[in-house]
């Protein structure tokens, strides 16, 4: 058995309205030097067999049709 992770975040040319609200509240919250925030997703997949490229190529296709929104979204898959 393997766990597989799907990160997915949004296109850096995407404006990210809950990034930029957590990065203006930090400093109201004494945390100082932070310039911005980008929020995502973390999906762990746990697989029936090991995690090799078939498995992965699976993970990716359901990444690309259930997790993530290609058109505004990446998305990087990794083996934990």
């Amino acid at each position: 058995m393997a766990r597989v992770v799907v990160d997915v975040m949004l296109k850096p040319e995407i404006l990210d309205p809950q990034g930029q609200a957590i990065a203006r509240k930090l400093p109201q919250m004494g945390f100082e030097g932070i310039g911005a925030v980008r929020q995502g997703k973390r999906f762990e997949l746990e697989l029936d067999g090991a995690a090799d490229e078939e498995a992965l190529d699976r993970v990716r296709r359901i990444a690309e049709t259930l997790l993530a929104n290609p058109v505004i979204e990446n998305f990087e898959v990794r083996v934990l």
